[in-house]
């Protein structure tokens, strides 16, 4: 089944499935079921920086400005607008990808470091936006987030927001998987490899480019407003550099191009920190440390190493 998992779209989603299975059962507490439900929703927005990093091969260093876009949607929509906190999720992410088509469109044609400052300031202009609107956003101090009724029941505990965010990355993943499987998919592929290449071989670059930049972008509007929503409060620094630098690293680490990557590699982000707070001033150094082993040793990603790994064993 491992070697499944590596290969095929199938095997990848019952790995994916028997994980999620099998947390509840060993965590301990509803603490560890929180922690595991804030790998869910990382690893959705690293699924959409795969999208645009792993497939379409764009550097976006301000992917969590769309995180913050999301997860302001959900609390300035019932706050401001009335609205249901539902309704306010998805038209967060419809935003998230009309804000993504407009910004894309000038800025992809840029191309290497220039891309990536110009994410960067993206990113960066989002941050500045929510924590200087103090009126709409609460200011540096954020904002109350309305609790997320379905149907009349209120989604409330630590096992309830585990399903749901694991239910979440699960449609994520599907979608990720039938896209990669796509001719947009292949086409994606091939701009990663060399655009002038793909270009000659009748993709539209430039229109490629942008939808993979705009799905990333609901990736992480839906991931930004499930934080929003199981948290009950929401802050600037959602949207902040650092986050957007740990949606690159997650998506480096587990390897870049793949979907069991992106989940392998926020699980590894958002847990080892857990972890390392017994090391109280030391934990962001050693943090830092066992970054940079992974990258010397494991310079392909946890994943592509180990897919490597147990196809050679299986030959």
């Amino acid at each position: 089944m491992l070697a499944a998992a590596f290969t095929s779209r199938r095997g990848t989603l019952l790995l994916l499935v028997a994980v999620m299975l099998l947390v509840p059962l060993v965590a301990p507490s509803s603490f560890y079921l929180r922690v595991a439900a804030l790998v869910w929703i990382f690893a959705l927005a690293a699924l959409g920086l795969t999208i645009v990093m792993g497939y379409a091969g764009q550097v976006s260093l301000g992917h969590a400005g769309f995180l913050g876009i999301g997860a302001y949607a959900v609390a300035i929509g019932p706050r401001h607008l009335a609205l249901d906190p539902l309704l306010s999720l998805a038209l967060g992410a419809l935003l998230c990808g009309l804000v993504a088509y407009l910004v894309g469109k000038p800025i992809l044609k840029l191309k290497g470091y220039y891309l990536a400052i110009a994410t960067l300031g993206f990113g960066l202009i989002v941050a500045l936006v929510l924590a200087s609107e103090s009126a709409v956003t609460g200011g540096p101090d954020g904002m109350p987030v309305a609790r997320l009724s379905l149907f009349g029941w209120r989604v409330t505990g630590a096992l309830t927001w585990y399903w749901v965010t694991a239910g979440a990355l699960l449609l994520g993943a599907l979608l990720a998987l039938n896209v990669e499987a796509s001719p947009t998919g292949r086409a994606l592929r091939a701009l990663h490899d060399s655009e002038i290449a793909a270009a000659g071989a009748g993709v539209d670059v430039a229109s490629k480019k942008l939808a993979a930049f705009v799905i990333g972008a609901v990736y992480a509007g839906i991931a930004g407003a499930l934080l929003a929503l199981m948290n009950g409060l929401i802050t600037p620094e959602t949207a902040g550099f650092m986050h957007s630098i740990e949606l690159v690293a997650m998506v480096i680490i587990g390897g870049l191009g793949s979907v069991t990557g992106a989940v392998v590699g926020a699980a590894f982000l958002v847990v080892l920190p857990q972890a390392l707070t017994s090391l109280q001033e030391y934990e962001q150094a050693v943090l830092g440390l066992l970054i940079m082993v992974f990258m010397i040793f494991l310079p392909s990603g946890i994943v592509p190493t180990l897919r490597r790994l147990v196809l050679e064993r299986a030959s």
